[in-house]
């Protein structure tokens, strides 16, 4: 079985000078042909898929409101145009017929390359650049379809509010959040979800959290939380902006670490999963780290040999992170 990837650009979905754009595509693009990886086209989701996640009346919003052209629809700030209804229709199918592949045998593992990314939409508004949650969606596709426990992990550099919160009530949907504390949306905090310990685990980090500090995190906090869960796939949500030169935010990871992470979460996969693994696209607003990112992504799904022509390991120094990963398992109950 082979990796296979989706991709999405979704080229009309853009605005002027907004960092969410096609752009961010442009270096990887022409990439794809050469990681290893058998590309496969996506599938427009169903509004009936959409809306195990999202409740149909924002559906019905949403498609009304690109109807009447570019504009921004809320403080981020979050655009449409003519066409994001149905590019973000299409994301979410991505995502889906990457899941499906995965799930039915006739993929290794799958990485989805969308956009308009997807992990802040909440079940009743889109927002924080996303439309629609792609990957909720495509988690409650396959608890639909037969799976019984699903998890999503995200190392976006921001918190995936919208994913928590379509996951809140649904003891079947595990759920990791890893992100910089005290920017936007400003949610995830280690205690967000009292109801769900064990189950939704923030893990917010200080500035310049780097390649070292998610190592820990892999070790720490992944590894148990998938083998107390017991997922049978895993889904994560890839944000390179998590990288310590994107534009807008402050974490510290390189490529490398990148490929760390993403190698580490496949090996978890592997070992509670039956390797059934899915990497979806999130943030990212440098193109070289989008470019870079994505081939580490490639170079863990593939199992082939990584060459990190990045050379970008982060210039800055770590903040300590010990007592804050303590008191995350602490929480979530796993503390020895």
């Amino acid at each position: 079985m082979n990796t296979v990837f989706t991709f999405v650009p979704s080229r009309s979905h853009e605005y002027p000078d907004h960092p969410e754009r096609p752009g961010r595509l442009e270096i990887l693009e022409p990439q794809l042909g050469s990681f290893g990886a058998e590309r496969i086209e996506p599938v427009r989701a169903e509004v009936g898929e959409v809306a195990r996640v999202h409740e149909p009346g924002l559906i019905r919003a949403i498609e009304e409101v690109c109807k009447q052209g570019a504009g921004v629809i809320d403080y981020a700030p979050t655009f449409v145009t003519q066409t994001s209804f149905e590019d973000a229709m299409l994301a979410a199918g991505g995502v889906i017929t990457c899941a499906r592949a995965v799930i039915r045998g006739d993929a290794k593992n799958a990485f989805a390359i969308v956009r308009p990314p997807g992990h802040h939409a909440e079940p009743r508004r889109a927002m924080g650049f996303c439309i629609f949650n792609n990957i909720a969606i495509a988690a409650q596709d396959a608890l639909s379809n037969g799976m019984e426990r699903v998890m999503v992990v995200d190392y976006d550099a921001h918190h995936g509010n919208g994913t928590q919160a379509a996951f809140m009530d649904d003891e079947r949907a595990g759920f990791i959040s890893t992100h910089q504390w005290g920017i936007y949306p400003g949610t995830g905090w280690i205690d967000d979800a009292p109801q769900a310990r064990k189950r939704i685990v923030n893990v917010p980090l200080y500035a310049r959290a780097g390649d070292e500090t998610f190592a820990r995190i892999g070790a720490e906090i992944f590894k148990p939380m998938v083998e107390a869960f017991r997922p049978q796939m895993l889904l994560i949500s890839a944000g390179f902006d998590a990288h310590w030169n994107d534009p807008i935010t402050s974490l510290g990871v390189s490529t490398q670490g990148f490929f760390n992470i993403s190698n580490q979460l496949v090996g978890i996969a592997e070992e509670y999963c039956g390797g059934k693994i899915v990497f979806v696209l999130e943030g990212g607003y440098d193109p070289r780290n989008v470019a870079h990112g994505a081939g580490a992504v490639f170079g863990a799904l593939t199992s082939r040999r990584f060459e990190n022509e990045a050379d970008d390991l982060s210039p800055y120094d770590e903040p300590d992170h010990e007592s804050r990963i303590a008191e995350i398992r602490k929480w979530q109950g796993f503390a020895s």
